[in-house]
């Protein structure tokens, strides 16, 4: 048997309908990437941040203070937004449920990994998402001025054209993960090893998907042979059921 065979990613039917030999080039991948919403909306956000900043001018040293902040704290905050907001289980208040807006559609992505639908951020949780960041850079900015002075709009501008595109990076990297594409760099054969081991092995380890680090940081970075196979990889938050066979067979490709 082929190893596309037992590739469970091979069957993704609408990425390889133009594929050759089941496997994606870049060329396909981008074209399928930009046919879809949230790269689209996330594209225009980073697009008015990058225009707002070269308007406003007033270009110094400060602007570099929280794009430093941003990427020296990226893999933990990929990492925490990982475990605690897209494994978030549900809380119940009364007559009330709870959960963030993109649980139930990652709990989905789990259940169908291979379902392009699945891969992308919601666009309801992307449109209240780019808001959030947005306000929280305020914060950052206005720690970046009072420690070194400079522009504060300049450094809250800047903040944001690179935490969207921190952003705008996630979504490519998790999607080409998700495709029939292989990696040829060694950086990025590592993050998709990881990735497919985080939903084909065990969900309780491997959260990065651009970077590795926040799983060193925290101890969820294991060798993969001395971690069980999670029999709820595709289940979150259910109980061991039968689900668990199926991940045995598609594992294999990792």
């Amino acid at each position: 048997m082929s190893a596309t065979a037992n590739d469970p990613l091979a069957a993704w039917s609408s990425a390889t309908r133009s594929a050759r030999r089941g496997s994606l080039g870049l060329r396909d991948c981008a074209r399928i990437f930009w046919r879809h919403s949230s790269p689209q909306i996330i594209a225009a956000a980073l697009a008015a941040a990058i225009v707002a900043r070269i308007a406003l001018g007033s270009w110094s040293w400060q602007d570099s203070l929280v794009p430093a902040v941003l990427i020296a704290t990226e893999p933990v905050t990929e990492w925490l937004i990982h475990v605690y907001i897209l494994h978030a289980r549900k809380v119940k208040i009364g007559r009330w449920t709870f959960e963030p807006l993109a649980a139930p559609e990652h709990r989905a992505h789990h259940g169908a990994p291979t379902e392009l639908r699945w891969v992308f951020i919601p666009t309801p949780a992307l449109l209240a998402f780019l808001p959030i960041i947005a306000v929280l850079l305020v914060a950052y900015a206005a720690g970046a001025h009072a420690l070194a002075g400079g522009s504060l709009l300049g450094e809250w501008l800047t903040g944001l054209v690179v935490a969207y595109g921190i952003l705008a990076t996630y979504e490519w990297s998790h999607f080409l993960i998700h495709t029939t594409y292989r990696p040829r760099r060694w950086y990025f054969k590592l993050i998709w090893r990881n990735h497919r081991l985080h939903h084909y092995k065990n969900e309780h380890f491997w959260f990065g998907v651009t970077t590795h680090l926040g799983d060193v940081a925290l101890h969820t970075n294991p060798e993969q042979s001395e971690v069980p196979r999670s029999p709820t990889a595709r289940a979150l938050g259910a109980e061991p059921d039968s689900t668990g066979a199926a991940d045995a067979t598609a594992a294999g490709a990792v």
